[in-house]
């Protein structure tokens, strides 16, 4: 082989080297790299679309959900019931209104015959083995108090917007059709998971609350938030009470397929005492971190896709609250993830992290540089009727 040709060899494979170095080391390197990506669809997209003909075998979502939220059922075994009417009775709630059909003690598939807009007058209760289904149609809960799923298992939510979501009042609500019970007020969250399981969050489109976004407390655990856009808002998703509620170490929460958009300040998610499994999200942007937590929480980040505010005071991805007491031994992980204009993140801790999931929970986490593929159908979709949805 003659010098000529061994110099072109090694510059091929210096200049193949360096392309992979520049994903995980943030090097220089043409954006085309990501655009080229090939167009993947993810796990949970992948199985919802064997169905066609979706709005005649809507429950066949049921079997779509991967990571810890995987066996929330919400209303597979039940009736459908149609929402009609947009108007709202916390204390009475009439026939035909969403209320009416999420507080009912047997399980119910909840579609909607038309799009609304939905201005609740105080939080709407949903009660077990309940799905809100708004694939076909365009449903917006907002402007009023949102969602609350408390003491109670297998809900799925999913293909609804819920935004400018303010606080509840102190007063009666009813959260059965035979009990009716004082709230203190909500706190104005978009969703509050508090002492619940089996739940999953998926193709929804949610900004702008007078709280949280999404909170997971007082021992919520086997939950999936997935293939939702989140957008203009602060603290966008909370898992834990607080520091001492120690009741939360039993959490385990999926966080998969997400997009992080425009106008989000922190907590994606910001995680106390429990288990996180955040992989192959999206990120466009944070003003204050990323992925933080306090009370000794395990993180695995894995498979994501962080881009950077242009403040590099603000780039690093992680934030560790209340850390007097030893942060380095928390397990918090980053593999597989792309940090794009000078994010990074900060590992800690020994030993494995992973989810230990099961063989059903389980699905495969591609690279970060998947992700804007995966990501790209985040929020709530357009469904038509006799095409693949």
């Amino acid at each position: 082989m003659g010098m000529a040709s061994l110099f072109i060899i090694l510059t091929l494979v210096s200049y193949h080297v360096s392309i992979s170095h520049a994903i995980y080391y943030n090097a220089p390197k043409p954006i085309s790299i990501y655009n080229k990506a090939p167009r993947a669809m993810n796990a949970i997209d992948a199985c919802r679309r064997k169905t066609t003909n979706w709005a005649y075998n809507r429950r066949a979502l049921a079997d779509c959900t991967v990571g810890f939220g995987k066996g929330a059922i919400g209303g597979k075994n039940g009736k459908t019931y149609v929402v009609t009417n947009p108007t709202d009775d916390p204390i009475n709630p009439k026939p035909g209104t969403l209320r009416y059909g999420v507080i009912q003690t047997q399980p119910l598939w909840i579609i909607f015959a038309k799009d609304m807009v939905i201005k609740l007058k105080n939080e709407l209760m949903v009660n077990s083995y309940k799905t809100i289904d708004g694939r076909g149609v365009k449903v917006e809960i907002a402007y009023g108090p949102c969602i609350t799923i408390q003491h109670v298992s297998h809900v799925i939510i999913h293909g609804i917007s819920i935004h400018d979501c303010k606080p509840g009042k102190s007063g009666l609500v009813r959260n059965s059709p035979t009990h009716l019970g004082h709230r203190q007020g909500s706190d104005g969250d978009a969703i509050v998971i508090f002492d619940s399981s089996y739940v999953w969050v998926d193709h929804c489109f949610l900004a702008r609350a007078t709280d949280g976004l999404i909170d997971i407390i007082h021992a919520s655990t086997l939950i999936t938030i997935s293939n939702n856009f989140f957008s203009q808002h602060d603290k966008v998703m909370l898992l834990g009470h607080n520091d001492n509620n120690m009741e939360d170490k039993i959490m385990k929460v999926t966080i998969v397929y997400n997009h992080f958009g425009e106008g989000l300040v922190q907590r994606m998610p910001r995680v106390r005492l429990g288990y996180a499994h955040v992989a192959n999200n999206k990120y466009d942007e944070w003003h204050m971190y990323a992925v933080g937590g306090s009370a000794n929480p395990t993180i695995l980040s894995e498979g994501n896709y962080y881009t950077a505010s242009k403040i590099a005071s603000i780039r690093e991805v992680t934030k560790r609250e209340n850390n007097k007491n030893g942060w380095k031994n928390w397990k918090w992980r980053s593999s597989k993830d792309v940090f794009l204009g000078g994010a990074f993140f900060i590992p800690s801790g020994y030993g494995s992290c992973a989810p230990g999931y099961s063989r059903a929970q389980s699905f495969p986490v591609a690279h970060g540089s998947q992700v804007p593929a995966l990501t790209a159908n985040a929020g709530p979709l357009r469904c038509t009727k006799y095409k693949a949805c």
